[in-house]
């Protein structure tokens, strides 16, 4: 299946509607790979059929399987590593250096299938062993994503082997994780109960999310239009409690926001602080 100009025009526009992504020119070849098993599962054979289909889908059942495929990224282990280390060397000293006594709340958006909650997870547990008192059991990792589907593979906790190569060694797996079957892997429970899973648009509203002392939104910001990015750091800072952080991708930033955000330079690395 190739995809018209008129087909693709249309479904990037309903794209960026549901989901906030902002795919730009050229994107059809992606698009057709994603979507292709789709198609065939639903015997359609373009875009514009597709988009009949979904808008005809009262259930909301194909629309909900083409926001998953169009959203979800293969991830790794402590991806870029540079924030983990950040988590550690900057951010938990500074944090109970200034709170003591009440738990530490993390925000992980877009957190696909769960790499990064439960690296941010065992981050934490280490650093922990080196700052006994600090890390409490009531701590928590909020961790949100559009994709269902996704998010039921995060919930699971459990990751085949190929996946545990992408970030970690033979001895990292065996701290991290317990072998469930021939070839998989289930990440400990001491690990798992400190993450919370939530379906989330990072459209919608985040009321219901509470404050937060840190909020790793990385790798996602660069897919949304400017107007948009803006609007979803305005309202994270909304969540981050005075003096909080937040941790984007190597490649973002806050853009025209520093009367919200004042940047630390870390070295390697740069966070963000709320102002």
């Amino acid at each position: 299946m190739s995809a018209t100009e008129k087909g693709y025009a249309e479904f990037a526009r309903f794209l960026e509607t549901v989901s906030g992504i902002s795919l730009g020119d050229n994107k059809q070849y992606l698009v057709t790979s994603r979507l292709r098993n789709i198609l065939k599962e639903h015997h359609l054979s373009s875009l514009e059929e597709l988009l009949v289909q979904v808008k005809n889908d009262i259930r909301g059942q194909l629309r909900t399987k083409v926001i998953d495929a169009m959203t979800t990224n293969e991830t790794l282990w402590f991806r870029d590593m540079h924030p983990f280390d950040i988590l550690k060397r900057v951010i938990l000293p500074e944090h109970f250096a200034q709170v003591k006594g009440r738990p530490l709340r993390i925000w992980s958006a877009a957190c696909s299938s769960g790499q990064e909650p439960y690296s941010i997870a065992f981050t934490l547990e280490e650093w922990g062993k080196s700052n006994p008192g600090k890390i409490s059991p009531s701590d928590k990792i909020i961790a949100t994503d559009i994709s269902s589907s996704v998010l039921a593979e995060a919930k699971q906790a459990e990751y085949p082997m190929l996946s545990l190569g992408r970030g970690l060694d033979t001895p990292k797996i065996n701290q991290y994780f317990t072998k469930v079957s021939e070839g998989r892997w289930k990440v400990k429970p001491e690990y798992t109960r400190k993450v919370e899973f939530r379906a989330l648009n990072l459209k919608d509203s985040y009321a219901g999310l509470g404050k937060f002392d840190i909020v790793f939104c990385r790798n996602v910001l660069i897919y949304f239009t400017g107007d948009l990015k803006k609007d979803i750091l305005t309202r994270i800072h909304g969540t981050l409690r005075p003096g909080g952080f937040l941790v984007v991708g190597a490649s973002e930033s806050v853009g025209s926001l520093q009367d919200k955000y004042e940047m630390v330079h870390c070295r390697p690395g740069i966070i963000y602080r709320a102002i």
